[in-house]
């Protein structure tokens, strides 16, 4: 039988290579091919992704990537079986030396079983394995062991208590005092408000109903910031919302907003009925009593606010009247630089574990500091966050690392144990690299992306494929090391549109120190002219190489396979059409220099075209941030 089983795999693989090798789909069966082509393109718009390629790129891509399945699923038999004879040896070892484990063994087995069998979950190394003691890897950035889900929700929910006493006034939640604030005294005022918003907040108040600005954007004004957004609160039902504009759209099943588009701008627009209902569907966590002096409209508010995610996200600006309401003490936490949640964290973050990743992203783009208790449960729940789908995850990575606060996010999911379960690649670079949990130092991927900060913020983001390109760029270099003038030609070269010669020439004049604090970059070598081009050109192939890795599941699974503490995942949240979108950005180098292409002039960047993704404003500044990190300005 398992000849037979082996025998039909190797005529897969043989049947694969031939569909590789023909311009063809299969004649037995064309229709399955070209369905899941069709599937693929479909599902990647249907996230956003406008697909810019033909049939045929997708047809190679699935096909390359079948090949390598039948290679994985022979890997992934052959590691499982050396993993079951491993934890066999271990228990027979156990029962004759601790005859006490024969008691606990079908205790132990019968989770085990129950989480393995839960679909696309991380998994954790063999619980029996560690009863030897704590396994160390030779690294100052040793992995903590994560807990399975299920010991990690019970252990949240009956340590709240003991927890919540550690943090002093968190402890008791006590019924913060309301405040209502003079908004000019804050330093707020109506001009600070974009036209659209006004637009939309003066139509709504017309007709009569209540309208406030809630959320980040009322943070953001205290803080003198520029809001990435503004969103609007109203009495109004979302059905009156969508008669008083003529374009608008409802979005959203549980949490249902509407949008309305006003100049190229969409504002969001939310209802007090809609909170309430969701309120009562089954919100059960309140204060102790409430304000004496307190009346409906109050009552109202405060209920609204109870479902924020966050105190410094709970305020609410009421422009007409000019009073900010704060009812969550959110102006205190504002003031002492603080993310707390507004319930206590563990019901939180279980009841919307996405929560976790934006406590990161505000956190990491204000420079706050999380409360203890906040802090204890983004990283005991961190795990939660594989509930999301992968849609989701992308966009929150995308809010991370494409508006202005990329290193600070980094720094910050490392520290919290969520970067080897979102990007496990990169969590591997910083163990190899002996990059502690809460190390203050930088290294060469921290510093490409303060270099990309430098040049966004939270009004002038980047589209998502930049990001990856340098994710993949870095993977490339620190698995193979580069002279500097590697890469500074082969930045040039992507900036140019592929002109290689001309990226030599520049190259060559370049005066200015190289940051030999990287290892990710080799001593200077004198190179001629074809061994230089062939470096550059074998660069670039290793970075779509990369790239492909990082799409890859099984190849993620095995980034953080060496260190037996670390959890195993194989999140892959890179859809194919932005995979390609990425892949273009360096088929200059590759190819052909692109015809007719001129090269951008002036360091001024087009943030309109880089939110869209425009090839020449992404190339430009991809160049740009590569170039400056490895010969940094500031260097002496």
């Amino acid at each position: 039988m398992e000849k037979s089983n082996e025998q039909d795999s190797m005529l897969d693989a043989m049947r694969i290579v031939e569909l590789r090798d023909t311009d063809q789909p299969p004649k037995d069966a064309p229709m399955e091919e070209e369905d899941e082509i069709s599937r693929v393109i479909d599902t990647d718009k249907a996230l956003g992704f406008d697909f810019g390629g033909n049939k045929d790129e997708v047809r190679d891509v699935l096909r390359r990537r079948e090949i390598e399945e039948v290679k994985r699923f022979k890997a992934l038999d052959d590691r499982k079986s050396f993993v079951w004879f491993v934890q066999g040896f271990v228990v027979v070892f156990q029962c004759l030396f601790y005859p006490g484990m024969l008691e606990v063994l079908p205790a132990m087995a019968i989770p085990r079983l129950a989480f393995a069998c839960k679909p696309r979950c991380f998994s954790l190394r063999p619980s029996l394995v560690h009863c030897f003691g704590k396994v160390g890897f030779g690294s100052v950035a040793a992995i903590q062991p994560l807990d399975d889900s299920e010991s990690i929700i019970k252990h949240a929910i009956l340590n709240s208590d003991h927890s919540h006493a550690k943090e002093g006034s968190e402890s008791s939640r006590k019924k913060p005092q309301w405040k209502k604030l003079n908004a000019k005294d804050l330093g707020i005022t109506t001009s600070m408000i974009d036209r659209p918003t006004r637009k939309v907040l003066n139509g709504l108040k017309k007709k009569g109903y209540e309208v406030y600005l809630v959320g980040g954007c009322v943070r953001d004004l205290i803080l003198k910031r520029t809001p990435k957004d503004f969103d609007i609160l109203t009495s109004a039902e979302l059905k009156e919302v969508m008669r008083a504009f003529s374009r608008c759209q409802i979005v959203g099943k549980r949490f249902p907003i509407c949008h309305v588009h006003l100049d190229d701008t969409i504002v969001e627009v939310s209802s007090f009925s809609t909170c309430e209902r969701n309120f009562s569907r089954g919100f059960n966590y309140e204060f102790e009593g409430l304000d004496d002096g307190c009346d409906e409209k109050d009552y109202i508010r405060w209920r609204n606010c109870l479902q924020r995610d966050l105190t410094i996200n709970s305020l609410m600006f009421d422009p007409y009247a000019r009073i900010v309401y704060d009812y969550m003490g959110g102006i205190k936490d504002i003031k002492k630089a603080k993310v707390r949640t507004v319930i206590p964290a563990s019901t939180s973050f279980q009841e919307d574990c996405a929560r976790i990743l934006r406590a990161i992203r505000i956190a990491a783009r204000l420079g706050f500091r999380f409360s203890r208790e906040t802090a204890h449960f983004v990283k005991h729940l961190s795990f939660s966050i594989s509930r999301l789908d992968r849609g989701r995850l992308l966009m929150e990575m995308n809010y991370m690392l494409a508006y202005g606060s990329a290193e600070a996010s980094l720094r910050l999911l490392w520290k919290f144990g969520l970067l080897e379960l979102l990007l496990p690649i990169q969590a591997a670079y910083f163990v190899r690299s002996g990059f502690r949990r809460r190390d203050t130092r930088s290294n060469m991927l921290l510093s490409l992306f303060s270099n990309l900060d430098k040049l966004l913020a939270p009004d002038r983001p980047c589209h998502s494929s930049l990001w990856i390109a340098i994710l993949a760029f870095h993977k490339a270099l620190f698995d193979h090391p580069r002279d500097p003038l590697v890469v500074a030609v082969f930045s040039l070269a992507v900036y140019n549109g592929g002109d290689i010669l001309e990226a030599v020439n520049i190259a060559r004049k370049i005066i200015k120190p190289y940051d030999d604090s990287f290892y990710e970059l080799l001593e200077p070598r004198d190179l001629d002219f074809q061994t230089l081009k062939d470096e550059v050109m074998d660069l670039a192939a290793s970075i779509k190489g990369a790239l492909s890795k990082m799409t890859d599941e099984y190849f993620v699974s095995q980034a953080m396979a060496g260190y037996p503490q670390a959890p195993i995942s194989d999140l892959v949240f890179i859809p194919l059409a932005l995979y390609l979108r990425v892949s273009r950005i360096f088929e200059c180098v590759i190819g052909r220099a692109e015809r007719g292409f001129v090269s951008k002039q002036g360091r001024e960047i087009d943030y309109e075209s880089l939110a869209m993704g425009s090839l020449p404003e992404v190339r430009h500044t991809f160049a740009r941030i590569v170039f400056d990190t490895v010969y940094p300005l500031n260097l002496s």
